[in-house]
């Protein structure tokens, strides 16, 4: 049987793969799928594995297997100009425009909520965007908790973080109207 599956929902079952057995091509992870249920055209699943932010590394037998951002425990460095001649900020603005529901900031802790499922793409989005104001994210299903360096730094990383979803309306936080500034190339909030 197969199982219509969201974007999101289909990239969660990607990286679950990726991440719990060692796939060496499209073709062998394609299979993987389609024993789950999940049918998948080699064009998506090339397009899902670009927007994951996959790569392909030397595992400890010498094989080339995916690999995606942030596993083992370290971050893999993207280059300025990542995957696609994207570069990271650039990343950041497409996920953020397309999952980003809301941010909401205290002292330097912001929550931005996202579908369910797509918090975990949005975080890794975020903590590769490289935001020297950003000390990490934890996120969970639908919530990223994204906490900022400085103590009173979250009122503008959640501006940031709504200005990069092109979310211009304004919106109010404890009283005061954000009119968030747009991160770039060399936005470094």
């Amino acid at each position: 049987m197969t199982i219509p599956m969201t974007k999101v929902a289909r990239q969660a079952k990607i990286t679950d793969l990726l991440q719990r057995q060692p796939v060496r091509s499209q073709p062998e992870l394609a299979k993987l799928l389609a024993e789950s249920g999940v049918e998948v055209t080699q064009a998506t699943l090339s397009r899902d594995l670009d927007e994951l932010g996959a790569l392909k590394l030397r595992a400890e037998d010498g094989s080339l297997v995916y690999a995606l951002p942030g596993e083992g425990g370290g971050r893999i460095p993207l280059a300025r100009v990542g995957i696609g001649g994207e570069s990271p900020a650039a990343r950041l603005h497409r996920i953020a425009e397309e999952l980003l529901v809301s941010a909401d900031a205290s002292a330097n802790l912001v929550i931005a909520r996202t579908p369910p499922g797509a918090a975990q793409f949005l975080a890794s989005a975020i903590d590769h965007a490289g935001w020297e104001s950003i000390l990490g994210t934890v996120a969970g299903d639908d919530t990223i908790l994204v906490i900022s360096r400085d103590p009173q730094g979250g009122p503008m990383v959640a501006d940031a973080l709504l200005k990069a979803a092109d979310r211009r309306a304004a919106q109010e936080l404890g009283g005061r109207e954000r009119n968030p500034a747009p991160p770039d190339e060399a936005t470094t909030i």
